[in-house]
């Protein structure tokens, strides 16, 4: 498996890479990030290996990311190659409510600075960032199958919800002919599964490929922090906050699995907790990111090995979440008593199909 091998996002034609170049990093407006040449050398570096599928948002750099990221795309002038994903939901101006949030006066907002900072007319797929814990679904869905229609967006997704509500929202779409959403964007890594429980089965029932952001854990999972001796990394500064406590006694303990696992496979653990997150169930892409070019490199290589089953089984073994209601009351007993001890089949895992484009093709994607 190669960056080069593109795979239907969601049920839809769009065919993206693997791999997805997260952009969070581009710029350095928040004191940390790469500068517009270490930035434009990735993005070159991902194109040149194949990619197409490109992740940013309006939120990212203080709207930096985007606008050195629809430079770049103009300058090599890919616009038709490449997958732009973009994201709103964050406020641009403090003070004003209806300038962040996920309604509709905020997204036609959004929508057109986005275009602007981008250099586009078009958006490939635009992304709720985060739930708002406010705004109906069904708002939010004809709102983007508006910009659909007008021509603004291709395709629609959601990150940072709840399984409930993005359910809510793709059936509404279903129900009243609108714009399908192809994608849900979601934290996942060896250490951040509880997405498996609800959100995979939905995506894949729904038609929504999943993209992962943050498989490594944050940078837990990149082999540079270690128990008793976690350094001065960023995580090392945020974790202890709210939803970031990723220094646990649960987490060192599948660190040592991944440690051992790599070691055995001859490949650095970053590679191998991101081969381990592309080919689990659901998964249509993973989103990548680095500040330095050489980081970006040993990711891109990531889907050049296989994981045989025996190590995968040690990685799961270690990372496993314990099972909760309703789910362990799921198990085999309760399921021989429903279907009368007689073995009953499922449907296949996978949502998609796989699109191999030849490597004479690398430079410039085709469809087949």
């Amino acid at each position: 498996m190669s960056i080069d091998a593109y795979y239907t996002l969601g049920r839809s034609g769009l065919r993206v890479s693997r791999l997805a170049l997260g952009t969070m990093t581009f710029g350095d407006n928040w004191g940390w990030g790469a500068a517009q040449d270490t930035a434009r050398a990735m993005f070159d570096r991902y194109l040149d290996a194949g990619g197409n599928f490109i992740d940013t948002a309006d939120l990212y750099t203080d709207g930096a990311s985007e606008e050195l990221l629809g430079q770049f795309v103009a300058d090599s002038g890919t616009r038709d190659r490449v997958v732009l994903s973009t994201k709103f939901s964050y406020n641009a101006q403090p003070g004003n409510p209806n300038a962040g949030g996920n309604g509709r006066k905020n997204i036609l907002r959004a929508v057109e600075g986005s275009l602007r900072r981008l250099r586009t007319d078009y958006i490939d797929l635009y992304l709720l960032h985060t739930w708002d814990r406010l705004t109906p679904a069904e708002e939010v869905v004809r709102t983007l199958d508006d910009l659909v229609r007008a021509g603004k967006i291709r395709y629609a997704g959601l990150s940072d919800v709840p399984a409930w509500y993005a359910s809510r929202a793709q059936t509404y779409a279903e129900a009243h002919a609108l714009t399908p959403l192809v994608n849900l964007q979601l934290e996942y890594s060896l250490i951040e599964r509880h997405m498996e429980h609800e959100f995979v089965p939905m995506a894949g029932e729904l038609g929504m490929g999943i993209t992962a952001w943050s498989p490594l854990g944050m940078g837990l999972l990149s082999g540079k922090y270690k128990p008793g001796a976690a350094g001065d990394g960023r995580l090392s500064k945020i974790s202890g906050a709210p939803g970031f406590d990723r220094f646990t006694e649960r987490n060192w303990a599948i660190v040592a699995a991944l440690e051992a696992v790599a070691a055995k496979l001859g490949k650095p653990m970053a590679q191998v907790a991101l081969n381990w997150v592309a080919t689990q169930p659901g998964i249509a892409s993973v989103i990548v990111g680095a500040t330095k070019l050489a980081q970006l490199d040993d990711n891109l290589a990531a889907l050049s090995f296989d994981i045989p089953a025996e190590l995968r089984g040690q990685l799961n073994d270690a990372s496993a979440l314990e099972p909760t209601f309703p789910y362990w009351f799921f198990g085999d007993v309760q399921q021989s008593r429903i279907h009368g001890g007689v073995a009953v089949g499922s449907k296949p895992e996978g949502y998609a199909h796989k699109v191999f484009v030849p490597a004479a093709q690398q430079a410039g994607f085709k469809a087949d």
